[in-house]
């Protein structure tokens, strides 16, 4: 059996192939985009119907439909007035750390209200627990996302840097 050879015609018509099929893949990407609005849980936009969709009848319990999408229940969840959050186990960046009584309280609110000057959206903490005045910063999930703001607070304040490091500790996620 003889394989015959690709000729020169072939050949030139392998980009335009390759590039039709692309565009193909875009137009069917894009298409697939619809937007059909907010939509609360995945239950509720399995029941919308359209063209081209499929029908799915999902049979559960109604405990199970309720559960679905509601973080704001459990233990590790802390409400405020208008806020609600989720404590885990993350990572601030410490800052000060005092045992003068005298001098130590006013000096973290100090450098609580500059840093709160200078990072407005970032969450700082003013600690006693005997005999030490601590101000932490930040709720991060990791390590490296505190290490990268404990970078921009040395080089916002040099004069602080000397204190700073990053400590594990109990942190609060906003779920609003």
């Amino acid at each position: 059996m003889k394989v015959a050879p690709i000729s020169f015609v072939q050949m030139k018509k392998f980009p335009c192939i390759i590039s039709f099929l692309f565009f193909l893949f875009c137009v069917v990407s894009i298409s697939a985009q619809t937007l059909d609005g907010p939509v609360t849980t995945i239950f509720d936009d399995l029941q919308l119907s359209g063209y081209g969709k499929g029908q799915v009848i999902v049979n559960q319990s109604s405990a199970i439909r309720n559960m679905i999408g509601a973080r704001m229940h459990g233990a590790n969840v802390e409400k405020t007035d208008n806020e609600t959050y989720l404590k885990i186990q993350g990572f601030r960046t410490q800052v000060f750390s005092g045992n003068n009584q005298r001098k130590s309280k006013d000096e973290a609110f100090r450098k609580e209200k500059e840093i709160k000057e200078m990072f407005p959206d970032v969450p700082t903490y003013v600690t006693y627990n005997a005999p030490f005045w601590k101000l932490r910063v930040g709720d991060f999930r990791s390590h490296e996302e505190a290490y990268h703001m404990m970078r921009l607070l040395m080089d916002a304040f040099p004069s602080y840097g000397k204190e700073m490091y990053i400590v594990k500790e109990e942190i609060k996620i906003p779920l609003n």
